[in-house]
């Protein structure tokens, strides 16, 4: 298999990082210690045409494929790690779900705002009581007229305190077949967003309440049994969350890099000790493993949803390698890496939260697991499990 991009995909990879080098290098410590979304990033992204990316061009998008996408994220992340949350959130996750499902008419109100960098999208999906096993989720939308009442609530999710709108997973009936998707805006009478919190890396989030929220028909993504179409669309957010993961390792490598070539420790650059000298080797191993695994699962998907397997490989290896290399890296950068005046100690706070978020490394190593003996493996109690 040919990894090798073509001259047309390396010239949009160069293009992309001479912009972020020019525009995005400077304030990149400044932007990954802010909790406010870089509007300003966006709308200069969206002015790129980086931001859907995948979309049809009839829908406001550039009409590119998935390699563009990750080609993108991975040139802005390596710079700015913060500016690649930028990139994620205009082609991959929800966004991206919204754009393989959404009506005509869904589209028209909102794929305009979220393209020009106005507005952002966010996904309503973990619950208090549903986190890994999503489908034990306890959100419901009952019918009622021409549309549902929605009553749950739901926490976690990206962007969920800057959002305008919400889409989010929702059970119109019992077991896995009930499950679906609304799209919630931000006012609607009943719908509450709590007081923002904050992750480890300073990202924020916060508490969505939906207290009898009334959703018109017109606000139904996906219906009765549209749970698997959502997870499958999820394997795309899964290698944005991957493609950043390497990114960012690779900016803390590369920052150690650098420091390595200049400081000196008891007369000698510290790039001549040995045991840095296997520190490098070890994360330049991992990070370049990582990275075939990831294009290899964007390549295979052919420009249509990729495997299952394959993108639970990838993951699981990008998000190993890209904390292991953000962690080596601060730890050979010292002082100054663990300091915020450095992106180091951002890098491992943000490689280490993806370990958790978009499907946890031992929810990936589960369902590679299952691609090895081809049988499904349920975690629940066998009655539970029979029972659904």
């Amino acid at each position: 298999m040919d990894f090798k991009l073509s001259e047309e995909q390396q010239m949009f990879h160069d293009t992309v990082r001479k912009f972020a080098l020019k525009e995005l290098a400077e304030g990149a410590a400044a932007r990954a210690n802010a909790h406010e979304y870089p509007w300003q990033v966006a709308r200069a992204f969206s002015d790129m045409g980086l931001l859907g990316l995948t979309l049809p061009e009839s829908e406001g998008g550039a009409g590119g494929t998935l390699m563009d996408a990750i080609l993108a994220i991975q040139a802005i992340a390596e710079v700015c790690p913060r500016s690649g949350d930028v990139v994620q959130a205009g082609n991959f996750g929800p966004i991206r779900t919204f754009a393989e499902y959404a009506t005509v008419e869904q589209k028209a109100r909102f794929l305009p705002d979220l393209l020009a960098g106005k507005a952002v999208i966010s996904l309503g999906m973990t619950e208090p009581g549903a986190g890994s096993a999503v489908t034990e989720l306890s959100t419901v939308a009952k019918p009622d007229g021409d549309g549902y009442r929605v009553t749950g609530t739901k926490i976690f999710g990206t962007h969920s305190a800057e959002a305008s709108v919400f889409l989010v997973y929702v059970r119109f009936g019992p077991g896995v077949g009930g499950i679906g998707s609304v799209l919630l805006e931000k006012g609607m009478p009943g719908f509450q967003i709590g007081k923002p919190s904050a992750f480890m890396n300073g990202e924020e989030w916060a508490q969505l309440y939906f207290d009898n929220v009334w959703v018109p028909k017109e606000n139904v993504l996906l219906g009765p049994g549209g749970f698997k179409k959502q997870i499958s669309g999820f394997n795309v957010e899964r290698l944005g969350n991957s493609a950043r993961a390497v990114a960012v390792g690779r900016h803390a490598f590369n920052l150690a890099r650098e420091h390595a070539l200049i400081r000196k420790q008891f007369g000698r650059f510290l790039c001549e000790f040995q045991g840095l000298q296997w520190k490098f080797s070890d994360m330049a191993v991992r990070l370049e493993a990582a990275q075939l695994l990831l294009m290899r699962a964007v390549v295979n998907a052919d420009g249509g949803l990729p495997s299952a397997q394959e993108t639970a490989i990838a993951k699981l290896a990008c998000n190993e390698a890209g904390f292991f290399a953000a962690n080596e890296s601060m730890q050979i950068l010292g002082g100054l890496g663990f300091s915020e005046e450095s992106t180091a100690q951002y890098c491992v706070r943000r490689t280490r939260g993806w370990m958790i978020a978009g499907g946890s490394v031992e929810i990936l190593k589960n369902r590679i697991a299952e691609g090895v003996f081809e049988r499904r493996f349920s975690q629940r109690p066998e009655r539970a499990a029979a029972a659904e």
